[in-house]
C-alpha cells in the first residue's frame, strides 16, 4: 500500500505544494517590476505627462490581463504577448524623446517582468502529470477490496464486522481527502479551494 498509494500521493501534493510557493514568488516579482518600471517612468524629466500616462496605462493592462488569464482556465497567449510589446513598441516611438539610460533601465526590469510572466504560464499550464493522477485515483478506489481482507485476518473472524468497515471506510477517507487536497494545490489561480492565491493582492491598484 506504501509503494503503491502513499508514496505517489505523497510526492504529487510536495509537487503541488512547491509549484504554489514558486507562483507566490514569481507574482511577486511580476508585481515588484511593473511598479519599478512606473516609478522609472514618472520619475523622468524628459517624457511628457501624456507620455507617462499612457506607459502607465499599458503597464496597467499588463498587469490585469495576465492576473485575469491566470484565473482562467485558458492557455491563449497570443493577446496577453501583444499586450506586453506594447511597451517596447512605446519605447521605439519615443526613441528621440527617451534617454538612453532610461531604456536599459526599463528593458532591464521587463526581462524580469516576462521571465516571471513566462514562469507563471508554466505553471498555468504545466500540472501534475495525468498519468501519475490517474495511477493515484485508480489505487485509491481499489484500495478497500485488497485491504478488508487483510483487516479481517488481522483482527479475526470473531470481532464485529462495523470493525473492520469502520476502519477501511476512515483510511479510504484519508485517501481521498488527501487527493483532493492535492487536486486543489495543483491549479492555485482559480480562487475554489481554501489555499487558493489571492491575484487580487498583486495588482498594481490594490
Amino acid at each position: 500500500m506504501s509503494i503503491a498509494i502513499i508514496f505517489p500521493l505523497v510526492f504529487t501534493i510536495r509537487g503541488s505544494f512547491r509549484r504554489r510557493e514558486k507562483a507566490l514568488e514569481h507574482l511577486s516579482e511580476f508585481r515588484s517590476s511593473i511598479k519599478t518600471v512606473k516609478y522609472f517612468v514618472l520619475s523622468s524629466d524628459d517624457l511628457t505627462n501624456e507620455h507617462k500616462d499612457k506607459l502607465k496605462s499599458i503597464l496597467l493592462e499588463i498587469n490585469t490581463s495576465t492576473l485575469d488569464h491566470l484565473s482562467r482556465k485558458t492557455y491563449a497567449y497570443k493577446e496577453l504577448d501583444g499586450i506586453i510589446n506594447k511597451v517596447y513598441q512605446f519605447i521605439a516611438d519615443q526613441n528621440g524623446v527617451m534617454p538612453r539610460s532610461l531604456r536599459d533601465k526599463i528593458f532591464r526590469f521587463m526581462k524580469d517582468l516576462h521571465e516571471s510572466i513566462e514562469n507563471l504560464h508554466a505553471i498555468h499550464s504545466h500540472r501534475t502529470p495525468i498519468s501519475l493522477k490517474a495511477y493515484c485515483e485508480i489505487f485509491i478506489y481499489i484500495f478497500p477490496l485488497i485491504y478488508a481482507p487483510t483487516i479481517i485476518y488481522n483482527i479475526g473472524l470473531e470481532t464485529p464486522v462495523w470493525i473492520t468497515y469502520f476502519i477501511v471506510l476512515l483510511t479510504e477517507f484519508i485517501l481521498i481527502s488527501l487527493y483532493n487536497i492535492q487536486n486543489q494545490l495543483e491549479y492555485p489561480f482559480d480562487n475554489v479551494g481554501m489555499d487558493d492565491i489571492n491575484l487580487d493582492s498583486f495588482r498594481i491598484e490594490r
